[in-house]
């Protein structure tokens, strides 16, 4: 593998692959009227993208910004259509192929055949090798403050010029980060979340290389290491808060601990033990909110069938992966309520 992504910067800019870049920014976002526009003349804009970024004239837009309040309030920025093409075409064609190789296996967020899932069991597989050597454990739980709204951008490019010898790649980066602001990256941009991953990968490698920790796991800024003693967990902590700090200008959650693994572990929105998997109270919580608001609606007459079976399909298919059987029965019975059996069975 080449320690660097050398020149390759135009052998990429083809109408072929911003084309195929359009294909993937577009799912599920057929009907909205930016993307009608852009498809109505299609081949002229592709082309106008791809001379633009050739002659250097390329810009990028400005940010429609909202919030979202589900899991926690989070301010979202949304670039214009085309520029969301060309952060498909970035990601697709510099990223993927080239940092992908360069991450750990022990990382799952954003990454083809890993995911929330596979992280889960990975630690649950992780938890029980660590049961067979000791009867009990120390569990170290971290997660960065403020992740994406804290990455430093000088930082990053840093490391992005280490492992980029193209200078028009680098320049072209350069020019993805700058958005105005010192510091943070925008949640919501799709080149973000890769991004992130490159930043914590310099702590991924410190963790497996330097630390020499076997167990552990990354999903974006939330990670668990499992260690054999209670000071290993407390001198582990404070060597972590040492790199953050001084390597990426980060910091830890306040939420950040070590317990003993008889409390098990939540993580990517389950609670995990050796011998099995639950859902995270706070699931339950929501699904019962949910539920209240719905049968408001339906008093109202304005509930909307077809959400709410997209709804209950995703709570199913979330269930689906721990040990669940008594809520679902708890929950169908509540879906019952709502819905006649037959026709949500029909739908």
């Amino acid at each position: 593998m080449s320690k660097t992504i050398k020149k390759c910067f135009y052998e990429k800019l083809t109408f072929e692959k911003m084309i195929a870049a359009n294909n993937r920014a577009r799912i599920g976002k057929v009907k909205k009227k930016e993307v009608t526009i852009f498809e109505m003349d299609l081949e002229t804009n592709i082309i106008r993208i791809i001379d633009e970024i050739k002659s250097g004239n390329y810009y990028f837009g400005k940010y429609r910004s909202f919030f979202v309040y589900e899991p926690k309030e989070r301010l979202i920025k949304s670039l214009p259509y085309r520029d969301r093409v060309v952060h498909q075409w970035y990601v697709e064609e510099f990223i993927k192929p080239y940092y992908f190789k360069r991450f750990i296996s022990d990382t799952y967020a954003c990454l083809d055949e890993r995911g929330t899932h596979a992280a889960v069991f990975a630690i649950q597989k992780k938890m029980r090798r660590m049961k067979r050597k000791y009867p009990s454990y120390y569990v170290l739980k971290c997660d960065v403050k403020k992740y994406f709204y804290s990455i430093d951008k000088h930082i990053l490019l840093e490391i992005l010029k280490r492992d980029i010898s193209d200078q028009k790649l680098i320049e072209f980066s350069q020019r993805i980060l700058d958005d105005g602001q010192e510091i943070g990256i925008p949640i919501g941009n799709f080149t973000s979340q890769y991004f992130a991953n490159i930043y914590l990968n310099e702590l991924d490698h410190y963790i497996k290389e330097e630390l020499r920790v076997e167990n552990y796991v990354r999903y974006m800024d939330d990670f668990v290491l499992l260690l054999p003693q209670k000071e290993d967990a407390r001198r582990i902590l404070l060597l972590i808060k040492k790199f953050l700090n001084q390597h990426l200008q980060l910091q830890l959650n306040s939420k950040s601990r070590y317990f003993l693994n008889e409390n098990g572990i939540d993580f990517c929105g389950y609670r995990i033990f050796e011998t099995h998997i639950l859902l995270r109270k706070r699931f339950k919580k929501k699904m019962r909110k949910k539920f209240k608001l719905w049968k408001n609606l339906l008093n109202q007459n304005k509930f909307i069938y077809s959400k709410f079976l997209l709804s209950v399909n995703s709570c199913k298919g979330h269930a689906s992966h721990c040990n669940s059987y008594h809520f679902m029965k708890k929950f169908d019975k509540e879906v019952d309520h709502l819905i006649p059996k037959e026709e949500y069975q029909e739908k």
